[in-house]
């Protein structure tokens, strides 16, 4: 399966985040008013702007399908990380937001007592976006996606959520109302935390940032290769999910240039068959 088909694959997680919250938004809406809860209201509110936050993640997988053109030469897999980092935004809005509210709430005293529908509600909205979060993890990590994974983070964030306000809700018909506070705020720096976890990998990549360890593990590869007499420098940088490396050997000065060319393609074809690196430029200088 190629990358593009892999991109269109990951679609398919970014339409079921979509549809999820859309019917849990007005599932919990309907009955956060009904039942007179807060925390579930504010839950369905929270799964509202989720649904921007999945639509940018599908945008950024759809651009980054498209292939190069005359304005960007390396193609649009960029788009992808920038929709990861869309998606961040909007989480730590929706965590600080949580916060806030949850203090708020405890400043203003707020003691109600809902009925015990929302709280099993919320429930079942945890359990889904459970369902929904382990789907998406999982095709993520297969198709080596960063904005899906991004989406998969939140769709975790969601079903915390929603046990933050099961736990409330629950809480307050035994009178523990201080539960419905602890549980929210707790949720809310859970989803700031993982916020700030995508939104430090994704301006990572956009920075050209590269693992530094995966970089020794390529120039060892190169080593490797018999009639490669020095490895000068092994440089990469990440569009997308794709990693882009540029690399500069020392080979010996009288081979000619077919000879000199089969030694990159025998790098070429090492990198992706042990590193899974499709996109590698290797430029040879001689070795004096």
């Amino acid at each position: 399966m190629n990358h593009s088909d892999n991109l269109k694959l990951g679609e398919k997680g970014a339409w079921l985040s979509i549809f999820a919250y859309i019917f849990l938004a007005a599932l919990k809406l309907i009955i956060g008013f009904a039942g007179g809860s807060d925390a579930l209201r504010a839950d369905g509110l929270n799964n509202s702007t989720d649904v921007v936050a999945s639509v940018a993640v599908l945008i950024g997988l759809k651009i980054s399908r498209k292939p190069p053109d005359e304005n960007h030469h390396y193609g649009h897999f960029r788009a992808e990380t920038i929709a990861s980092l869309f998606a961040a935004f909007v989480m730590m809005f929706v965590g600080i937001q949580v916060i806030f509210s949850t203090i708020r709430n405890v400043l203003e005293g707020d003691s109600l007592k809902p009925d015990m529908m929302t709280a099993w509600t919320a429930l079942g909205a945890a359990f889904i976006m459970l369902l929904v979060y382990l789907y998406n993890v999982k095709l993520a990590k297969k198709i080596n996606s960063s904005s899906l994974y991004a989406a998969a983070q939140d769709n975790r964030s969601d079903a915390l959520v929603s046990i933050g306000a099961f736990v409330g809700i629950t809480g307050a018909q035994f009178g523990l109302f201080w539960l419905d506070p602890l549980a929210g705020l707790l949720v809310g720096l859970i989803i700031c935390k993982t916020a700030w976890d995508i939104f430090k990998d994704a301006t990572h990549s956009l920075t050209d940032g590269f693992d530094t360890e995966q970089i020794k593990k390529i120039r060892s590869s190169v080593e490797m290769e018999p009639d490669v007499k020095s490895v000068k420098h092994v440089k990469g940088r990440v569009l997308g999910n794709q990693p882009f490396i540029d690399i500069t050997i020392l080979v010996d000065s009288h081979l000619n240039v077919k000879e000199s060319h089969d030694i990159t393609v025998r790098i070429e074809q090492h990198l992706y068959n042990e590193h899974n690196i499709r996109h590698a430029h290797i430029h040879i200088e001689p070795f004096q």
